[in-house]
């Protein structure tokens, strides 16, 4: 039995209809709510020629946010990484007496 959904998602003025699995379809609602709020914000906020300028500006600001994400976990690896390291010098320090 095929259990995808047939859906329309709505974004800048425009529908697209998608075909997903049941778990995917509350995440890309939200997510068209986003970029329509995106939208809506640079809109009001900058001298904007059209659409598609707008769309590359919102596709822009999540790769970043994607992006910066990445960045962030990494950070916090390595520092994980070097605390860990710290744990275990101080460990073997404490065991060899």
């Amino acid at each position: 039995m095929d259990d995808k959904l047939k859906i329309k998602i709505s974004i800048a003025d425009r529908v697209y209809p998608l075909t997903v699995n049941p778990v995917q379809e509350e995440g890309l609602r939200s997510a068209s709510k986003k970029i329509d709020a995106m939208i809506k914000q640079f809109e009001e906020n900058y001298a904007v020629r059209d659409k598609q300028d707008v769309l590359a500006m919102c596709a822009l600001q999540f790769a970043a946010q994607v992006e910066q994400k990445q960045l962030d976990k990494s950070a916090d690896l390595d520092d994980a990484f070097a605390r860990l390291k710290e744990m275990d010098e101080k460990l073997d320090g404490i065991l060899s007496k």
